[in-house]
């Protein structure tokens, strides 16, 4: 009875405490767990996939039609459209920052439509459909749920600065970056960008 009662004060203590036969089998679940949503996630994207496909990308004209020119209190510094046309995908890049340049905003758009948009998003997807967390001494990033909007939140402690990066129903990729911001001005910035207009 003493020896039983031991061990399982033992394994309580392994289990419990911060070690290394711990964390290995909780990444070992988190593993599992996240294999799991990918697979979900690629069964989920093959019909949108194959919808997207058949979709015509957004123009150039279209995409700079859309940015906004100001971003709270920001203004439009300059954008790029068509860098990854190359590749048959259609994308752009607009630059924010204010009065005298402390904070930038920076916003990337993909769209995924198109045979090579419809495969490039549904790497994101997958990516995005997994849960993880991570922290240390000079950034955090993690997944988070913004209503119906899944994505990946990096921060840097020592600059102040931000990356957001998420999928706008299933066909838009977006990467936001805040320069001199936190995660919350950041997320602000973004829900400016009117992502409902796009398409």
């Amino acid at each position: 009875m003493k020896k039983t009662l031991t061990i399982c004060i033992l394994a309580g203590i392994l289990i419990a405490c911060d070690n290394p036969v711990s964390k290995k089998i909780k990444e070992t679940k988190e593993g599992v767990t996240n294999t799991t949503k990918a697979y979900k996630e690629i069964n989920k994207m093959g019909d949108d996939i194959k919808e997207l496909q058949q979709v015509e990308p957004l123009t150039n004209d279209e995409m700079k039609a859309w940015l906004p020119d100001e971003i709270n209190g920001m203004k439009r510094t300059g954008y790029k459209a068509g860098q990854t046309a190359y590749i048959q995908i259609a994308s752009i890049e607009a630059t924010y920052s204010n009065e005298d340049k402390s904070k930038t905003f920076k916003a990337t758009v993909m769209d995924g439509a198109g045979e090579m948009g419809a495969s490039a998003t549904a790497g994101i997807r997958m990516m995005l459909s997994m849960d993880m967390e991570e922290e240390d001494e000079y950034k955090t990033k993690r997944t988070v749920k913004k209503g119906n909007i899944k994505a990946i939140e990096e921060y840097k402690k020592n600059n102040n600065s931000t990356n957001i990066q998420l999928m706008h129903g299933k066909r838009f990729y977006i990467q936001a970056n805040g320069t001199n911001m936190d995660v919350d001005e950041t997320w602000d910035a973004i829900d400016e960008l009117d992502l409902d207009d796009l398409g």
